[in-house]
């Protein structure tokens, strides 16, 4: 399976909805899109992961160093709507705080 992004501006978040694998195949697809926001000044973001059935220590690392750079230009970001296996995956590895998971994008969104 591949790998979908698509981005919503909401005000002054962009909500970017990933859905597919996120692995070592299509993490740069990702990385890209997220490089390319920041560029251009989008440093708060909301991803939406209700329709991502994969994800990999590739794909966390992608959330990682998303939140590191946004963070660095005084943004954040914000993970919503995880998948059972994906929320395991983020509970696992101790990345569920630190990437400040919540149950929708709304809730997400709310608390950027």
């Amino acid at each position: 399976m591949s790998l979908t992004v698509h981005t919503d501006e909401r005000s002054d978040v962009v909500v970017v909805s990933v859905a597919g694998e996120l692995d070592m195949a299509t993490a740069p697809q990702l990385q890209d899109q997220i490089t390319d926001l920041l560029e251009k000044g989008r440093t708060r973001l909301v991803f939406d992961l209700a329709e991502l059935t994969f994800c990999d220590s590739t794909g966390l690392s992608v959330f990682v160093r998303a939140r590191n750079s946004a963070d660095e230009a005084g943004g954040m970001v914000r993970l919503a709507a995880p998948r059972r296996g994906v929320l395991r995956i983020l509970e696992v590895s101790g990345l569920v705080e630190v990437l400040q998971t919540h149950e929708t994008v709304d809730e997400a969104v709310a608390a950027s």
